[in-house]
């Protein structure tokens, strides 16, 4: 009986995580939406909904001592528990990212776009990609998938390399784009750290089901 406690209390567990995962897609496409379309009554929504992002994290951490608090769980199901103590911290980060995209929108108020976003929304598609897959990684504690992920972060590092330049030579060509330059920066910037984060979720996957602590992807900075 305990142990089928213990799986019962394990798979709510996960289940909450992946709703946790849902709040924080929902934001970082709202953030990304809201900023390529100036729509300030959306930015103003994710920088207020955050705040249920973070008590979510809170509740899942609570859930997460109770359970070896009361459970003692050991090996893999302590691996597991642990692991999903860490991906419910990345995934609230995420949901800062998110924030911080709002908060930005926000500060430009009705200033244009430098340009047209291209390069920005599929920073954000291939994030939010690898978030997805993480998450199915960690229900199907599949490793190959995780891998994958951790892989995969080197496109949304090529994409931030490229906006990079792109913005540099908009500064150094008129020196009264660096504001708005800036702004789409900061943004790249906070896509690829969500890009980081869901490679460390997928990396938390992996400890879970093997057991070790891998750095999956060492090209990342």
């Amino acid at each position: 009986m305990p142990r089928l406690d213990l799986d019962n209390q394990l798979k709510t567990l996960r289940q909450e995580v992946i709703i946790l995962a849902g709040m924080v897609e929902k934001a970082i496409t709202r953030a990304v939406d809201s900023l390529k379309t100036r729509d300030m009554e959306t930015s103003q929504r994710v920088v207020r909904e955050d705040d249920f992002i973070d008590q979510k994290r809170f509740e899942i951490e609570e859930r997460c001592i109770d359970i070896i608090a009361t459970q003692q769980p050991i090996a893999r199901d302590l691996r597991t528990i642990i692991a999903l103590l860490h991906i419910t911290q990345e995934l609230e980060r995420m949901g800062d990212y998110a924030e911080g995209i709002a908060k930005i929108s926000i500060m430009m108020g009705d200033t244009p776009l430098l340009k047209p976003l291209i390069d920005i929304p599929r920073m954000a598609d291939k994030s939010i990609l690898m978030l997805r897959k993480s998450l199915e990684a960690l229900s199907d504690r599949d490793v190959v998938k995780a891998q994958q992920v951790c892989q995969d972060d080197d496109e949304v590092d090529a994409l931030y390399d490229q906006v990079y330049r792109e913005l540099l030579l908009y500064m150094i060509q008129d020196p009264q784009t660096i504001q708005r330059a800036t702004w789409l920066l900061w943004t790249a910037h906070d896509l690829e750290r969500i890009a980081d984060r869901a490679t460390n979720i997928a990396e938390r996957v992996i400890y879970s089901v093997t057991g070790k602590m891998v750095e999956a992807n060492v090209s990342r900075y």
